[in-house]
């Protein structure tokens, strides 16, 4: 019986495990310790441009502080990038701010740089202030438009915090994704480049700004022999143990990179002849992708076996298997999802053995944020209604992929 391929799963590099018995035997099991210490100084080494790295429990825990340190409060406004993941914008609303989602362009499928100033602009008018932070997003890997995005947020004076959470090891025109604004968020859970098996950083300007974080991290409190706290703060540390881990991934960190590419390369190649399926590839050389995930879109006329029922009954489990609970779905249905033939394919590779999963489900499309501000072009969720994540961790072959393409050949009709 074949093994199932899954998306995206963390690999270990075989070093993890010494790092982890030194926190033990040294009684090191809490928010700090030598651990913590040296994965920050790895990551400060990979990032580079003089930056300084704080190690937290989660990426979403860093977009929160990051929206902290740029002085978001309650009534203000934050420009996010519609085409992601909620952990993008929730902290907005985690501190009584309004998101403002900006829709994609087609080359990157991240933020709109002219959209962006438009919004920019229309905010200020009728609301007579600007926002205070935009978040650009690097999906499943793929640099933005960072030149252009960069010299609008210059020109109106406004942060930037880049959500670089998928995209670890990536480069736009050299640099490291994430060091490009005044904080980059990174991630390290299970399906990630590399994993802590639950956790993530900011990256800051200085150590002045490193400092600042690590005071909200840790509960804000003050310098007293006794607990003081003049501010509201956050246990957001990471853990001793699972920065061993993290310091034990960081040593296989570019082979991961390289595995994403080379089967980026292989899905790109093999795909090139099926006719109705477009693999997303990078617009030109200077956006260097980590491929966190592949990606492809179905052209909307694609006939794909089982048609007919892809949405005949109500799916009760979510994407990511055991990642929370879920409230059950009373529908097969919302008023925007994927086409037929998207979900007809992944059902036939799902039953095949392969995970597969739809594009994220644009921000300014969910419920929860029916009624905030939302400057749209269409792109987004043009892309949500045709595309689809394939297999792409470091513990898929490339004989996998062939296998991959070969089951998708076979689900689409003659």
């Amino acid at each position: 019986m074949r093994k199932r391929i899954y998306l995206c799963l963390a690999h270990m590099s075989g070093k993890e495990q010494a790092f982890i018995q030194e926190a033990f035997d040294t009684n090191w099991v809490v928010p700090l310790g030598p651990n913590v210490n040296g994965f920050e100084k790895d990551l400060e080494e990979f990032v580079g441009e003089d930056k300084k790295v704080v190690a937290l429990s989660a990426g979403t825990a860093a977009v929160h502080l990051a929206l902290i340190a740029c002085g978001v409060k309650p009534g203000d406004e934050v420009i996010c990038q519609s085409f992601t993941f909620c952990a993008s914008c929730h902290p907005i609303v985690y501190l009584g701010a309004t998101p403002v989602f900006v829709d994609s362009e087609p080359d990157t499928w991240n933020m709109d740089p002219e959209l962006l100033e438009k919004a920019i602009l229309d905010r200020i008018e009728k609301t007579g202030r600007k926002p205070k932070a935009i978040v650009p997003v690097y999906l499943y890997g793929m640099p933005a438009k960072l030149d252009e995005i960069m010299a609008v947020a210059d020109k109106y004076d406004i942060p930037v915090i880049e959500d670089a959470a998928e995209g670890l090891g990536s480069r736009y025109n050299g640099q490291v994704c994430g060091t490009f604004g005044r904080y980059g968020v990174l991630s390290f859970n299970g399906n990630k480049m590399i994993t802590t098996s639950g956790g993530g950083a900011l990256i800051c300007p200085d150590e002045e700004a490193k400092q600042r974080i690590m005071f909200y991290a840790t509960q804000a409190r003050e310098g007293f022999p006794y607990y003081q706290h003049e501010e509201i703060g956050y246990n957001y540390r990471m853990s001793n143990i699972c920065a061993g881990i993290g310091r034990g991934q960081m040593t296989v960190l570019e082979e991961h990179v390289e595995h994403h590419r080379r089967l980026a390369d292989l899905y790109e190649q093999l795909l090139a002849e099926v006719d109705g399926v477009t693999f997303h590839k990078r617009p030109s050389e200077k956006y260097d992708s980590n491929y966190w995930l592949n990606t492809v879109t179905l052209d909307p006329q694609l006939k794909v076996k089982g048609e007919e029922e892809a949405y005949a009954q109500v799916i009760t489990g979510a994407v990511g298997g055991a990642a929370g609970v879920t409230h059950a779905a009373g529908t097969a249905h919302t008023d925007c999802e994927p086409n037929r033939n998207v979900e007809a394919m992944r059902i036939a590779l799902d039953k095949a053995g392969i995970e597969s999963r739809p594009l994220w489900k644009p921000m300014h499309k969910q419920p929860v944020y029916r009624n905030v501000p939302a400057y749209t072009n269409g792109v987004s969720e043009g892309l949500f209604k045709v595309g689809l994540c394939l297999p792409s961790g470091p513990c898929v072959s490339e004989e996998e992929v062939a296998f991959i393409v070969n089951e998708i050949k076979g689900c689409i009709h003659a």
